[in-house]
């Protein structure tokens, strides 16, 4: 897996906007796609082409900025899309297209391509060689955190933007790797997000193997994220960085 971006939308010279990768033996899933996601991915030589499957959390700006670009990059005359694209996120999402669609129209077509636009279901969807379950979130609605297996019996969870919540306990039950949410220190909790210490509580009880925090807002730098986390979570802790490889 690939950190692409591990932070927020507030500009940094540190972390981007957030985006993740996995990466297994047939299938390149993103995992949102905040500002300069399209970019980046090309540092590991990834392009608007070879992405097969997008999961979107949620559909505030700093998570899906970078959407419209790679549809529009997919229509690109010279190297266009050929193969299909699955894009997928919570209740509401096929709403939110359709009204992006009503202001770029041609523009985010899909001609040399297929796209699908879906909203994840409660029993889940087989992909290839992955199966992606999903749960809600304590953030807006329509937020999502997301569970891929893979076929060897790894697993990884996805927080997303989220508080503290029974779901993400359930969805993260003993995964090799949970990325949460750690937008701020324990000292400026806001609503709606965690601090290392919620963090390192859900992965204590969800009994995951290995903590990967990420979306870390500016602040988080001017403190020991990592020590808040570790009082609580005694496993494996990772503070994320923008392009960090993480192997589950």
């Amino acid at each position: 897996m690939i950190a692409i971006g591990s932070g927020t939308g507030i500009p940094s010279l540190r972390r981007g906007s957030p985006s993740l990768l996995v990466l297994s033996d047939s299938t390149k899933l993103l995992i949102d796609s905040g500002s300069g996601t399209l970019r980046k991915m090309l540092e590991f030589g990834i392009t608007y082409r070879d992405i097969d499957v997008i999961l979107y959390t949620h559909i505030h700006p700093d998570h899906v900025s970078d959407l419209v670009p790679i549809l529009f990059a997919c229509k690109y005359a010279d190297l266009p899309r050929k193969k299909d694209l699955l894009c997928i996120g919570g209740p509401g999402f096929k709403s939110y297209f359709e009204k992006l669609k009503t202001v770029y129209g041609a523009w985010i077509d899909s001609q040399s391509y297929q796209l699908v636009i879906k909203e994840i279901s409660q029993e889940g969807l087989p992909y290839r060689d992955l199966r992606v379950l999903s749960k809600p979130m304590a953030h807006i609605s329509g937020s999502v955190g997301y569970r891929i297996e893979f076929k060897d019996g790894k697993s990884v969870a996805i927080s997303g933007d989220t508080d503290y919540c029974q779901n993400l306990i359930d969805l993260a039950f003993k995964v090799d790797l949970l990325v949460t949410e750690c937008s701020f220190p324990d000292e400026k909790k806001v609503e709606g997000h965690l601090t290392p210490s919620l963090a390192g509580r859900i992965a204590l009880e969800s009994q995951c193997q290995k903590l990967l925090l990420t979306h870390l807002y500016p602040i988080c730098d001017q403190f020991d994220i990592l020590n808040q986390c570790r009082q609580v979570y005694q496993g494996e802790v990772l503070l994320g960085e923008d392009l960090m490889k993480v192997k589950i």
